[in-house]
């Protein structure tokens, strides 16, 4: 057994990257087609005849169905596993983006944006399922963040495909929509040759078929450790989640996860909108110039995610953000001068998205976990189709500079909440858990356990 290597304990190969890259390219394609909208549908509005209120619902579709797609998608991957989701929901995805070229009205286009959003919420879960579950355990920190960082590569690319592509006649906007599945196509090819994750396999007593899958891939003297226990189902009790021990965190989690997301959301979606009701003679250079602050932010969080304490960057990101937004709305700048304050605030923004990957893992014990992760994104996802829903009504009712100061005023209560309530999870081992409410001990306890030599407790 001292020959051998845990799983868990791997150095990088290429399966790890390959399996890292297609979930990657999951997270590209969402990004992507949340952020493709936003161009499209401001074309679209003289085709399909879209008032604000239809340009609030296109914009928010994508984000309702996400809801729906990631708390559906969590017990169906837990009960019949992750890789038949994972292998096959792009290539749904790219049929359901191409349908978008042939609509010719705005409710046909809405059925088609909430069935993307219910197929990215089914590859939300199962793609950082995969990536986190073969992933090794000295390398998933950063590797969660890459995830951070393609999504933000997406959606600055929907935007520059979207810049280019904005000439091309009156059907721009149509092509614009349908090109969303390139991304999904292109990565398929690796899903097929990813597996069925060995740990949910071990987990559901098929151990001969998880040890074969370890063996193909990275060798024989490569094992992977046993629950010390029988297999059961665990499934983390969403009322245990506001009991007294772990009220707090989950609040966070959902808080700041909300928080985060719905001026980033709202804002992103429409800022072609928001920068032309700022006097922007070319918005879409100011959208550009947005979306490529927001990839570099996206790098930064990658860079500096485990060089300071995580409390100190989410509440130092919400008041930088909030102060950003605040000198936009009501600071007076010119153009160039709103420009930069609009770039600034998603830079610091996008920075602060790396820990929607990293944090809420780090909020809840083992058997918690998966529920409270859902229940964050699930309050994220509700919060953000909301306000972008809202946006263009708010801008038309009262105006951009006051829909703007709510956008500041949910920054703040982010920041002031993190500030009083967030713990500091930086130290946390997440394999350091004790047995858990069903009396078994979690793979990745049995991982350290069996690298110590010793007995769990």
């Amino acid at each position: 057994m001292n020959s051998q290597t845990s799983v868990e304990d791997l150095p990088l190969s290429r399966f790890h990257i390959r399996t890292v890259f297609s979930g990657t390219g999951g997270q590209f394609s969402d990004g992507f087609v949340l952020g493709i909208i936003g161009i499209a549908v401001s074309m679209a509005a003289g085709p399909l005849q879209l008032n604000a209120l239809w340009m609030g619902l296109l914009g928010a579709a994508s984000l309702a169905g996400l809801f729906i797609g990631s708390l559906v998608a969590g017990p169906l991957a837990d009960k019949f596993g992750r890789r038949t989701i994972f292998a096959w929901d792009m290539l749904l995805f790219a049929a359901i983006s191409a349908s978008q070229f042939f609509v010719s009205s705005a409710e046909q286009l809405l059925v088609l944006r909430l069935l993307l959003g219910l197929v990215l919420g089914f590859d939300y879960v199962v793609s950082k399922s995969l990536v986190t579950e073969f992933a090794p355990r000295r390398h998933r920190g950063r590797l969660l963040s890459v995830l951070a960082a393609a999504w933000a590569a997406g959606y600055v690319a929907a935007y520059l495909i979207g810049f280019v592509l904005r000439d091309l006649g009156p059907d721009a906007w149509r092509i614009m929509l349908a090109v969303s599945g390139v991304p999904a196509l292109l990565i398929l090819p690796l899903r097929m040759g990813v597996p069925e994750s060995p740990i949910w396999l071990m987990a559901r007593g098929r151990k001969d078929e998880a040890l074969a899958i370890v063996r193909d891939k990275f060798g024989p003297n490569v094992y992977l450790p046993a629950p010390t226990a029988a297999p059961q189902q665990q499934q983390g009790k969403w009322a245990e989640l506001f009991s007294k021990r772990w009220r707090k965190n989950t609040i966070v989690g959902c808080v700041f996860y909300t928080c985060q997301v719905i001026p980033f959301f709202a804002l992103g979606t429409f800022a072609p909108r928001v920068l032309e009701a700022l006097n922007v003679q070319d918005k879409f250079v100011g959208g550009l110039v947005y979306n490529v602050l927001l990839m570099i932010g996206a790098l930064l969080g990658l860079l500096i995610i485990d060089r300071i304490s995580r409390r100190a960057f989410l509440v130092g990101t919400f008041y930088l953000s909030a102060i950003g937004l605040a000198a936009l709305a009501f600071a007076g700048f010119g153009p160039l001068g709103t420009i930069i304050a609009f770039g600034f605030f998603a830079c610091v923004l996008a920075a602060a998205v790396n820990l929607e990957f990293v944090y809420p893992p780090e909020l809840f014990p083992t058997h918690l976990r998966a529920s409270g992760i859902g229940l964050a994104v699930a309050a994220s996802r509700f919060g953000s189709a909301f306000a972008t829903f809202l946006l263009p009504i708010a801008v038309q009712e009262m105006g951009i500079h006051a829909a703007l100061g709510v956008c500041v005023g949910v920054l703040v209560i982010g920041g002031v909440v993190c500030q009083l309530f967030a713990p500091e999870t930086s130290k946390e081992q997440l394999s350091a858990v004790s047995t858990d409410t069903h009396g078994a001990v979690p793979v990745e306890v049995a991982c350290a356990v069996a690298a110590a030599g010793r007995k769990p407790d």
